[in-house]
């Protein structure tokens, strides 16, 4: 597959080939929602299990007379009313134990690009370089090449320029092609390779 290969002022700086079996599969929309569910499932943070009555070591002899103390009648130092005892209906840790075949991960990421090159939102771009870092520059860029809401992937480390740049535009992402994912790229309206990016993702697969 063929693609034009733009500059960030819109202008044509040749072609560039892309790899039909990275860029040009059928996308599958059970393959895509298996892997965005993974993905979404790994990033949530479990709480850490509080130990309750029956996990803390502390004496379970009784302390106390049953009468005449004038003080309740406890059982044993474990309860929660105790310092050092245990917690009263704590957090508990949770395995949400969603696990997904490293090729369906990779078939997942094939096919969320392809989705962008079938439906005309996959651009490729000669660099990121933006004059100075600035942003009001970028932003004329983004004017011309009549982008909003786009995620941005580089070769293997971001453009120092374009990063700082883009800082502030609500809608922008920015990541190197290691950080390439089916989340983020379905939820970008635009997908805009560097040819840089176009290599290593080719190369990931590849290799």
């Amino acid at each position: 597959m063929k693609v034009n290969v733009q500059t960030l002022d819109a202008a044509a700086a040749g072609e560039l080939e892309l790899n039909d079996a990275v860029f040009g599969i059928e996308p599958r929309t059970d393959i895509l929602h298996r892997v965005v569910t993974w993905q979404l499932e790994k990033r949530r943070a479990p709480a850490r299990a509080t130990r309750e009555r029956s996990d803390v070591a502390r004496t379970g002899k009784k302390f106390g007379r049953q009468k005449g103390g004038g003080t309740a009648r406890h059982g044993d130092r474990k309860a929660p009313v105790f310092i050092g005892g245990g917690k009263a209906h704590g957090a508990r840790a949770r395995d949400f134990g969603h696990d997904l075949n490293k090729k369906v991960r990779a078939l997942g990421l094939k096919m969320a690009l392809s989705a962008k090159a079938k439906d005309g939102s996959l651009i490729v771009l000669d660099n990121l370089d933006v004059a100075e870092g600035k942003t009001k520059a970028l932003v004329a860029h983004l004017a011309k090449l009549n982008l909003n809401k786009a995620l941005f992937i580089d070769g293997d480390a971001v453009n120092v320029s374009f990063a700082k740049a883009s800082a502030n535009i609500v809608g922008v992402d920015l990541l190197p092609a290691v950080g390439a994912n089916v989340y983020d790229i379905l939820k970008a309206d635009s997908l805009v390779l560097t040819r840089a990016a176009v290599e290593k993702l080719e190369a990931r697969f590849n290799g």
